[in-house]
């Protein structure tokens, strides 16, 4: 591939994948600005949460795997469990021989309705909490991927690669289109560095 080819699939591949990503990119645009200003920009949530509790039949499931199926018919949900955490058991910081049962964490629904159903080792009823979420609150779950399943999650990789590739892209096409390299070069520097910076200084 020559030069001229390289630049003119370089500028059509910008322009398609600029294009792919330009829906995902509001939503999270958006978003992102809520996020980063939410302690300014105080929009409603609108968030309603219930708790419960489910009685378990007999026998109880003897498996996180039975609970889960368990729970996903009984709280008539259509697709299984988003994830399952099983906590072991382990000691309690008081009393020589005073022992904290298993925890099984199950978490259902999406962005709009999160489920998370909560079940310690022996006891006969499971804690169900529900969680309806308003437009702002749906976005907010979206944007972090909260009660997303897989292919969602890949989504926003390839809009996470979209980005990567149309920022290195972008800076290919600047400098070979534009003269003023080295107004380009310090404005570039500047911004790398200040980035640099704020995660440092956020991180220590």
């Amino acid at each position: 591939m020559n030069y001229q080819k390289f630049i003119y699939w370089l500028r059509t591949s910008h322009g398609w994948i600029g294009l792919w990503g330009a829906v995902l990119g509001l939503l999270f645009g958006f978003s992102g600005i809520w996020l980063n200003h939410r302690s300014v920009l105080k929009l409603p949530t609108a968030q309603v949460r219930n708790n419960a509790q489910v009685a378990l039949p007999d026998p109880v499931p003897a498996s996180a795997q039975e609970m889960s199926a368990w729970l996903q018919k009984t709280l008539a949900q259509s697709a299984p469990a988003n994830s399952v955490r099983v906590e072991k058991e382990k000691p309690l910081p008081w009393g020589e021989r005073a022992m904290q049962p298993e925890r099984w964490v199950f978490n259902f629904g999406g962005p709009d309705t999160l489920i998370q159903a909560d079940y310690w080792r022996g006891n006969r009823s499971v804690g169900v909490t529900t969680t309806a979420n308003g437009a702002i609150a749906t976005l907010t779950n979206l944007h972090k991927g909260t009660g997303m399943t897989v292919p969602w999650i890949l989504l926003v990789d390839t809009l996470a690669g979209s980005m990567i590739f149309l920022s290195i892209s972008g800076v290919l096409l600047w400098v070979q289109t534009n003269r003023r390299r080295a107004i380009g070069a310090s404005i570039f520097t500047v911004s790398s560095s200040l980035a640099l910076v704020f995660a440092y200084l956020r991180l220590t």
